[in-house]
């Protein structure tokens, strides 16, 4: 009669049936999936190789492991993600949070801005970004809005588990902010083209795809915003949006039309433009 699995062994071979599915970090998350299974750090596993895991824990480790296998996203099968050093709740719901947008935290934060500045998250998704600046900057006065009432639901638990006051609007785009004016807009829109071929690949397949394509040139989502912001920001504040790598100079061209000044585009690490913006009038 089989005996309880050793650690060791079921790690050895989880990793080797992900890197069979191709997963370049094969061992890593066999490790981050044993760790969600049984609520513990991945360090737990370096130190008490041999211990035994209980037979239902080690059933369910074998189809969390066969999951990913299958291509779903470590993130959507943990229910986490890090961002920003926060630790976040994801769903399938949300986008998966990637290091790319902190690039627009970043940006967000370099920009000179009052004390107690009116700041909203177009589009929120997980809340990702309104968080960071929200925990970055307690001053600012922060409003994240979303078009899924699903994904808002997973921001304002976000919120709610890290204990930072935000206001939730559910609405599409600027629409639900008639009359209302910001020191500072920021957004991670839609900005994928729709016949884009990664959108077929990897964790893409199973992110909402509502909030990854915009249209045959992917600008869908953007042009409408930054044609709308200089009517919802103060004088002298800021727009800043995430784009593709390939799209700064459409969006530069699209915020000097709309008459924004000291337009500037920033890179992500990876060195790709990244993240641009501009200043409305004074």
């Amino acid at each position: 009669m089989k005996g309880p699995d050793r650690v060791d062994t079921l790690l050895d071979d989880a990793a080797c049936r992900l890197e069979a599915a191709g997963l370049p970090n094969a061992a890593g998350e066999a490790r981050m999936l044993l760790a969600h299974q049984l609520d513990c750090s991945p360090s737990r596993f370096r130190i008490w190789p041999e211990a035994l895991i209980g037979d239902d824990d080690a059933e369910t480790f074998r189809s969390l492991v066969a999951a990913r296998a299958g291509g779903r996203p470590l993130a959507y099968i943990t229910g986490e993600r890090e961002f920003w050093s926060l630790p976040l709740t994801v769903t399938p719901d949300t986008l998966i949070p990637r290091p790319d947008t902190e690039t627009l935290v970043e940006a967000a934060l370099a920009c000179p801005l009052p004390e107690a500045a009116r700041v909203l998250d177009v589009g929120t998704g997980s809340g990702a970004v309104a968080l960071a600046l929200a925990r970055e900057r307690p001053g600012w006065q922060v409003t994240a809005s979303e078009t899924s009432g699903e994904a808002m639901a997973v921001a304002a638990t976000n919120a709610r588990a890290l204990g930072l006051n935000l206001a939730f609007v559910e609405g599409e785009g600027l629409a639900p902010f008639e009359g209302e004016y910001w020191d500072l807009i920021v957004s991670n829109p839609p900005y994928i083209t729709e016949d884009d071929p990664h959108l077929a690949q990897g964790d893409l397949r199973y992110e909402p795809h509502g909030a990854l394509a915009a249209g045959a040139d992917g600008l869908d989502v953007i042009r409408p915003l930054i044609a709308g912001a200089p009517d919802r920001l103060n004088p002298g504040g800021w727009l800043l949006l995430e784009h593709g790598y390939d799209q700064a100079e459409a969006v530069a061209e699209l915020l000097a039309g709309a008459g924004f000044q000291d337009c500037f585009m920033q890179r992500d690490l990876a060195g790709n433009p990244r993240v641009s913006g501009g200043r409305r009038e004074e």
